[in-house]
């Protein structure tokens, strides 16, 4: 059997997601095109899997298996994979919740390291827009409190800047991700602990991968 993925579809964009591994979602105008970026992103995702000490081989586009696909909505059109699918619905060992928890630790690792590497100043998009890497990080620490809300987690908004309150916010998550589940929603509310891993985790790297990208001018 290839890689499970689901194709989350909208009239402005595509996401497909590797229903198996945490993070690595990619999106395209079309499913070919969304495909063909997950793919292209395999080898910046086994950065991912080492981090975890998870084997990992990065795939050709004929390896991807497509295994459901559903209607995306506004999310999906905004950029971000929003759809739980009934993939994300499937329990969860105990053993597999870890799996599932340490790649979304390595993705953190991937992210802070990112950060720790890039210039303050990042390299402005085509229409000169984009965060800088500081508001970039306050976005990110700011935006997984809100997940962890989301999960039923009592974490306090504070400044996102506080490295001491990320670690702490990032502990609570994990603790509750490495957990075994039946599948349903956690905390009475919609998300699922795979979809929960997926959302974060992709989160972290979205954005990991959009500073490493904008840290250098552009080729001559």
């Amino acid at each position: 059997m290839g890689i499970l993925v689901s194709v989350e579809t909208s009239p402005k964009k595509v996401f497909a997601t590797a229903a198996d591994w945490p993070g690595w979602s990619r999106s395209g105008k079309t499913e070919e095109l969304a495909l063909e970026a997950l793919a292209t992103y395999g080898s910046r995702y086994a950065v991912v899997a080492r981090e975890a000490g998870v084997a990992f081989k990065p795939p050709i586009l004929g390896d991807l298996e497509v295994v459901e696909r559903v209607d995306g909505g506004g999310g999906t059109a905004f950029g971000v994979p929003s759809v739980v699918t009934d993939l994300d619905r499937r329990p969860v060992t105990k053993a597999e919740a870890q799996r599932l928890a340490g790649l979304v630790e390595a993705a953190w690792v991937v992210f802070d390291r990112v950060v720790a590497a890039a210039p303050a100043e990042l390299r402005k998009g085509p229409r000169g827009g984009g965060r800088d890497r500081d508001k970039m990080v306050a976005h990110v620490v700011e935006s997984d409190v809100g997940y962890a809300r989301q999960l039923g987690l009592p974490i306090p908004y504070a400044d996102p800047m506080d490295a001491a309150a990320a670690h702490a916010q990032r502990a609570s998550t994990l603790k509750l991700l490495g957990q075994q589940s039946d599948g349903t929603p956690l905390a009475g509310k919609s998300w699922t602990l795979r979809y929960a891993a997926h959302r974060i985790a992709w989160h972290a790297l979205d954005h990991a991968w959009e500073i490493e990208d904008r840290s250098n001018p552009v080729a001559e």
